[in-house]
């Protein structure tokens, strides 16, 4: 066997090498944010660039606290990512769970269209998303036609929301590993007086619950770091930032030698809940990833 590892195998530390290399790349960029959050006015940006802060400071995240509102942009923050993952993991689980083990007449037309929507550039979506929720009607002082001119959707928090409330890469990732229960698991269950809610909520869910957490935190992340369409609201009402839209507001301010080590104090605390959330999915997210990729 140690011969034919070592056939396999001949340089095995070179494989090592390059994971380590690789490794050190990715963790550079967060550490410099980490120390360039803590370095003190007119040390950032100088030549030459200095790795480590001249002067440790962490005034720098009481001032991204003050000149942030991070309480306010958190707030926004947390609730839009969370109702939106929460959305995208029941829509999807249900809609994959129809699309998979339901038999009815259009269902692999409307697969098709899910597919579709995967194909379509985000960008491509964002004006015709605006003007829906501008003339939202009977909100935010339109009548029923839709008209009035005051904003409509845009000035209610919802409009975060809204547009990413269904996946169509989520249905479609709980659809292909759902087709992998075994349909005989579920004709016994039927046989036994099982209704469909009783099949998805007792046999379905329980085995994709890796998928399921995946989906979650891919979702999660990406909710949480969007920018593009928060920043579209926001420009009709300020009240609605979220973290992202706020930093890069503070970076565009005049001084950035001043003001970039407390972009990256926000960075760092915008950050932290990302991290936290992966250490405590580690394994289910890497488990999700091996099946959904075997299947």
């Amino acid at each position: 066997m140690s011969r034919s590892r070592s056939r396999r195998h001949p340089f095995p530390w070179i494989s090592y090498l390059v994971v380590a290399i690789g490794g050190v790349l990715m963790v550079i960029p967060f550490l410099d944010t980490v120390f360039s959050s803590l370095k003190g006015p007119g040390e950032y940006g100088i030549f030459p660039y200095r790795f480590l802060p001249e002067v440790w400071t962490w005034d720098n995240y009481a001032s991204a606290v003050e000149q942030l509102q991070l309480g306010k942009l958190f707030l926004n923050s947390v609730v839009v990512t969370l109702v939106v993952t929460v959305s995208v993991l029941i829509t999807s689980a249900m809609a994959g769970y129809a699309l998979a083990k339901l038999r009815f007449r259009g269902r692999d037309v409307i697969f098709r269209f899910v597919l579709a929507t995967m194909m379509l550039p985000p960008f491509l979506l964002l004006i015709p998303d605006f003007l829906i929720m501008l003339n939202w009607p009977l909100v935010g002082g339109n009548n029923i036609l839709g008209q009035g001119g005051e904003g409509g959707m845009t000035n209610n928090i919802v409009s975060l929301m809204l547009p990413f409330l269904v996946s169509g890469f989520g249905i479609f990732l709980m659809r292909q590993f759902m087709l992998s229960v075994p349909n005989e698991m579920l004709e016994a269950a039927r046989i036994d007086g099982a209704g469909e809610w009783r099949l998805f909520a007792s046999i379905i869910l329980p085995q994709t619950k890796p998928v399921a957490i995946t989906l979650g935190l891919i979702t999660f992340v990406g909710q949480w770091n969007e920018y593009i369409w928060s920043s579209l609201i926001a420009s009709s009402n300020p009240d609605l930032m979220t973290l992202p839209v706020g930093i890069q507001m503070l970076q565009s301010f005049i001084d950035p030698n001043r003001t970039m080590p407390i972009v990256m104090a926000g960075i760092v605390i915008s950050t932290l809940p990302v991290l936290v959330v992966f250490l405590f999915l580690q394994k289910y997210y890497v488990r999700g990833i091996m099946l959904s990729g075997l299947k």
